[in-house]
């Protein structure tokens, strides 16, 4: 592998033109051509797979909760920054990090840029605000003619699953950033049934939205828990942040109206805004009569994610909308751990009366790469991501990232036996690709969805990918990603990617609570339903409808449709 990638980058960075000679010799060689500014620019001693001497790139790092460390190594030395250098020659310098918690890498990088501080080469970003600051400033290098010419196939062809990544980082039609690329829809909705809760009452999982109420009626007042006590809901809902979003959202209810609140959705070819649809209007309607009969708590308008988990995971409510990663071993929610005997299972969103599914998509990316324009051997980043790209993201068998990305951090032989289990790796897993520049290595978007639904199926596992998956992943989160996937024609993504318009700025925070005022006014019946109208007038008139302008003038600019 190291053979064909020195084989390939040498290719790459050491193209020259050559004139044609003559079949007889007699034309003089023509002058070669001038070369392009990325073939002159970019280029260092590569060879046996690896620069030699090693190539220097700096960068900054954001340290989560998820980002663990053994051994006593820390982000700036540990078992990915050795193998960076020791198998590509890339030595990786941290000028600086900063937790996540609070905000305070983002902070850090705000402030790097106001002081005008010294940019490193290279800059991972997850937060769009910030990342769109730092393109607007001017020191960050144009990628579009880095990635035709430097990136591999398996990097290309995970890009071409979807090339809208791209937009969010786009500026007069070139591209200013490169897109982390994640398992798409994997924070998309399901529903989380107590499967426990159905067998009791003897009913069916709903597949409508007539089903589901019956269902949500029986989990609400048949005391489905068995306490003797009227103390259990059938929907778990939070209200306080809006209607979308992966966790106890609400947005799989409008769907089924043919509407998806508070994003911007592409009909006949234009972009608008998807909390101004009438189906809005007729999803109020239908949670306002959730909130009236007591299918869900009185206070969900209050209720974060947080609190909206807590009444779940205590099994108090026997419905709940979340990701296919919501519930089981490691999720955020398990209310098996709590309430014994407890089952859940995950079902499709269900149908409207005219039989419309709907729910939010979220896209194939998280967070973007930037470069900073002054570095030197850009070049070098390409090499590190096209191999990530090649043999991690969806490694071969025999390779070496087979069972995981490092022996005796995320797998390990135990028993003679490879394991990824997080409870088996002496010593303790850590997932150290998290160390990566990448955030988590490199990931192709459709990957995942696709290996939970042939699992799901009951195919026998078999890419090194697929077995880790069907080894290290609850089966309920399995079924749920088949469910997922199967629900992807249904999964309407937010269409506006883009930096925050010029009225956004003025008149965004306005309409943001004027429209979560409206609705959840609505809901709890202290304005009639008529209201919604009144909503949608003054929401145009006041910004909405010029933001529809300059939001539409950006999709042409980034899709020329």
């Amino acid at each position: 592998m190291k053979r064909k990638l020195a084989a390939i980058i040498a290719i790459v960075l050491g193209m020259t033109s050559v004139a044609a000679c003559s079949s007889s010799g007699e034309k003089e060689k023509e002058a070669e051509p001038e070369k392009s500014s990325v073939e002159s620019k970019y280029s260092a001693p590569f060879e046996d797979g690896k620069y030699d001497p090693p190539v220097s790139i700096s960068a900054v790092y954001a340290v989560g909760p998820a980002v663990t460390f053994k051994n006593g190594e820390s982000i700036e030395n540990n078992v990915h920054t050795r193998w960076a250098k020791e198998n590509l020659g890339i030595d990786i310098n941290y000028l600086w990090t900063a937790s996540t918690q609070n905000q305070a890498y983002i902070t850090k990088l705000r402030l790097m840029l106001s002081a005008n501080q010294e940019f490193p080469d290279v800059i991972p970003v997850r937060g769009g605000d910030v990342a769109q600051e730092l393109i607007d400033s001017g020191k960050v290098m144009e990628v579009g003619e880095l990635f035709d010419k430097f990136a591999g196939k398996a990097w290309k062809d995970a890009m071409a699953e979807d090339p809208t990544v791209w937009y969010p980082y786009m500026r007069d039609g070139k591209k200013y950033g490169l897109p982390v690329l994640d398992y798409s829809q994997n924070q998309d909705a399901v529903l989380w049934i107590r499967e426990d809760w159905l067998k009791k009452l003897n009913l069916e999982a709903p597949t409508t939205i007539d089903e589901l109420e019956k269902v949500m009626d029986a989990f609400t007042n048949q005391d489905p828990d068995g306490n003797g006590k009227k103390d259990t809901y059938g929907l778990a809902y939070a209200g306080k942040n809006g209607f979308v979003g992966g966790m106890a959202s609400a947005a799989w209810i409008f769907g089924a109206y043919g509407a998806i609140p508070q994003q911007w959705n592409l009909k006949d070819g234009q972009l608008e805004y998807g909390s101004i649809d009438p189906g809005v209007k007729q999803g109020l309607a239908k949670m306002k009569e959730w909130v009236d009969k007591g299918y869900m708590p009185q206070d969900v308008g209050l209720y974060t994610p947080a609190q909206a988990n807590e009444q779940y995971n205590k099994g108090s409510v026997g419905i709940i909308a979340g990701p296919l990663w919501y519930d089981g071993p490691a999720g955020i929610a398990s209310v098996a751990k709590n309430v014994p005997g407890a089952e859940v299972k995950a079902y499709p969103v269900p149908a409207g009366p005219d039989g419309k599914r709907g729910t939010n998509s979220t896209p194939g990316v998280n967070g973007v790469v930037l470069l900073n324009k002054d570095m030197k051997n850009p070049d070098a980043f390409f090499v590190y991501w096209n191999y990530l790209f090649e043999n991690y993201a969806n490694p071969a068998p025999g390779g070496e990232f087979e069972y995981g990305f490092a022996q005796g951090y995320d797998w390990d032989m135990v028993d003679g036996t490879p394991t990824s289990a997080r409870d088996k790796v002496p010593g303790g897993w850590v997932p150290a690709d998290k160390y990566t520049l990448t955030f988590e290595g490199a990931r192709i978007p459709s990957l995942q969805s696709q290996t939970y639904l042939k699992l799901a199926s009951g195919k026998a596992p078999e890419t090194p990918f697929e077995k880790k998956i069907s080894e290290s992943v609850a089966k309920s989160w399995i079924e749920a990603g088949a469910i997922v996937e199967e629900q992807k024609s249904i999964a309407k993504p937010n269409v506006f990617t883009g930096p925050k318009t010029k009225t956004m700025l003025s008149k965004q925070e306005l309409l943001n609570t004027m429209e979560l005022e409206a609705f959840t006014k609505i809901i709890y019946g202290k304005v009639p339903l008529d209201d919604f109208d009144k909503f949608v007038t003054q929401w145009k008139s006041t910004g909405g409808d010029q933001i529809t302008k300059e939001v539409n003038d950006w999709y042409q600019s980034v899709s020329g449709k």
